[in-house]
C-alpha cells in the first residue's frame, strides 16, 4: 500500500538530516573516551573513584530517556534533537576543564542526559523517516553512528598528535557539532509532519492516552530483548581486553584490537543492514544474526588462539549488528503505541542492560571465570534469536528450515 504523504518535504533531506544526527551521537560520545585518562590525572583520582564517577554518565542518559520519550511527544523530536545535540556540544569541553570532582561529575550528568535524549529522539525520528521513505533504513541510520563512534574516539587524538591541546580539540569537535546540528535542523520532520504514515496519527494520538500505555506486553518483550542484547555487545566494549590480555597473552599494546574487529565489522554490515533487511525481513535477520553472534562468543572462548578470538569477535559484530535496528523499527511499527512512547522504553530497557551488564558479568566472572561469562552472553543471543522467531511481530514470515518454531 502507497503511503500517501499529506506534506511538502524532501524525504530525502530529511534521511539525511537524521543520518547526520546519528552521526554526532556517535561522535559526541566516543569523544570523550579519549579524555578519560586526563580527567583521571587532573582530578587525582584512583580507579574506584574513577569508575564511580563514570556512572553518572550512563545515569544521566537513563534518567533522560523516558524524560526525552515525553519531550518528543509533546514538542517533536525536531526540537529535541536540537536543544540535546547543543548541550552535547557545549558540555564536552567542559569535560577538559572542569577542575573538581564536582563540578566534573555534574558535567558528566550533563552530558549523558543529552546524549540520552538525543537517542530517543533520532531512533523516533529514524523510524518516522522510514516509513515514509518506504523501505528499511535503520541499519544504515546506526551503521552511521557507528562510524560516528569511530571518527569521534580517533579524531580528538589526531588533533591532539597535530600539535592541539586537548581543550582546543575538544573545541573544535564541539563546533563541528553545532554546524551539523545547525544545518541538519531545517531538513528535520516537525511535529505537525511526524507520526503521519499511513494517516495513522490520529489513531496514535488516541492510543496515547493512560499513564500505563508503555507497559503493552509486545513494547516490553521487544524491550527485554534489547536488554540482553545491550548487555551482550556491552561485554566487548568492557570485557574484550581484559579477556585477550589475561586468556589469551596479548600484548597490552594490542588488547584493544578485539573491540576494534567487532567494531569495524558491526560498521560495515550496518552500512549494508538495510538491504539485507529488505531482502528478508527483521524476523529472519534477527533468527540467522543471532546464531552468527552467538557462535562468535563460542568461538572465542573455545578455543585457544588469538586469531580465532578475533574471528569470534569479528562473527559477533557481523551477526549483531542489525538486530537492534530491527528491534527499534519493530517498536515503531506496533499498532497500539506511537514510535515517541515505545522507542523510549525500548531503548532505556537496552541502556539498562549496557549499564548492569559489567557489574553482572564480573560477578560470574569472579564466580567462575570470564570465558564462562562470555558464553553466557553466547546463550543469551541464542535466547533472543529464538524468542523473536517465535513472537516477532513479523511472525507471518516462515524462516527457511525453522518452521517447527511456528
Amino acid at each position: 500500500m502507497t503511503t500517501t504523504v499529506p506534506f511538502k518535504k524532501n524525504i530525502s533531506g530529511a534521511r539525511k538530516a537524521t543520518s547526520a544526527i546519528f552521526l554526532i551521537c556517535g561522535i559526541g560520545i566516543s569523544s570523550w573516551a579519549p579524555m578519560v585518562p586526563y580527567a583521571k590525572e587532573r582530578l587525582g583520582l584512583n580507579d574506584a573513584d574513577l569508575g564511580l564517577l563514570l556512572l553518572l554518565l550512563g545515569a544521566g542518559a537513563i534518567t533522560m530517556m523516558p524524560v526525552g520519550g515525553i519531550l518528543c511527544h509533546r514538542y517533536g523530536s525536531r526540537i529535541v534533537m536540537f536543544v540535546s545535540g547543543m548541550i552535547i556540544a557545549i558540555t564536552l569541553p567542559l569535560l577538559l576543564i572542569m577542575q573538581t570532582v564536582t563540578g566534573m561529575g555534574i558535567s558528566l550528568f550533563i552530558f549523558g542526559a543529552g546524549i540520552g535524549t538525543i537517542d530517543i529522539a533520532m531512533n523516533a525520528h529514524g523510524v518516522q523517516v522510514q516509513n515514509f521513505y518506504g523501505r528499511s533504513i535503520m541499519s544504515s541510520l546506526h551503521g552511521l553512528y557507528s562510524v560516528g563512534g569511530l571518527l569521534g574516539s580517533l579524531g580528538l587524538g589526531f588533533l591532539i598528535k597535530s600539535g592541539l591541546s586537548p581543550q582546543v580539540a575538544a573545541v573544535s569537535i564541539s563546533i563541528l557539532l553545532v554546524v551539523i546540528v545547525c544545518r541538519s535542523y531545517r531538513f528535520l520532520f516537525n511535529k505537525a509532519e511526524e507520526g503521519m504514515a499511513g494517516g495513522e496519527l490520529a489513531i496514535q494520538e488516541k492510543t496515547t492516552r493512560g499513564a500505563f500505555i508503555w507497559l503493552k506486553p509486545q513494547v516490553i518483550f521487544i524491550g527485554a530483548l534489547c536488554f540482553a542484547v545491550f548487555l551482550a555487545e556491552g561485554a566487548m566494549l568492557d570485557w574484550s581486553a581484559v579477556f585477550l590480555r589475561e586468556n589469551r597473552n596479548v600484548e597490552e599494546a594490542w588488547t584493544g584490537s578485539g573491540y576494534a574487529a567487532f567494531s569495524v565489522a558491526m560498521a560495515i554490515v550496518r552500512l549494508l543492514g538495510d538491504s539485507i533487511v529488505t531482502k528478508f525481513n527483521g524476523r529472519i535477520v534477527v533468527f540467522w544474526g543471532g546464531l552468527i553472534a552467538a557462535a562468535g562468543f563460542f568461538l572465542a572462548v573455545a578455543t585457544p588462539w588469538v586469531g580465532s578470538a578475533l574471528a569470534g569477535f569479528i562473527l559477533l559484530g557481523i551477526g549483531a549488528a542489525n538486530i537492534v535496528p530491527v528491534f527499534f523499527s519493530a517498536a515503531g511499527k506496533l499498532s497500539d503505541i506511537p514510535p515517541a512512547i515505545a522507542i523510549p522504553v525500548v531503548t532505556t530497557m537496552g541502556y539498562a542492560g549496557q549499564l548492569a551488564g559489567p557489574a553482572f558479568l564480573g560477578f560470574i566472572a569472579f564466580r567462575y571465570s570470564l570465558p564462562v561469562a562470555l558464553s553466557f552472553c553466547g546463550v543469551l543471543i541464542l535466547i533472543v534469536a529464538v524468542a523473536y522467531a517465535i513472537k516477532s511481530p513479523e511472525r507471518g514470515n516462515k524462516l527457511p528450515g525453522t518452521e517447527v518454531l511456528t
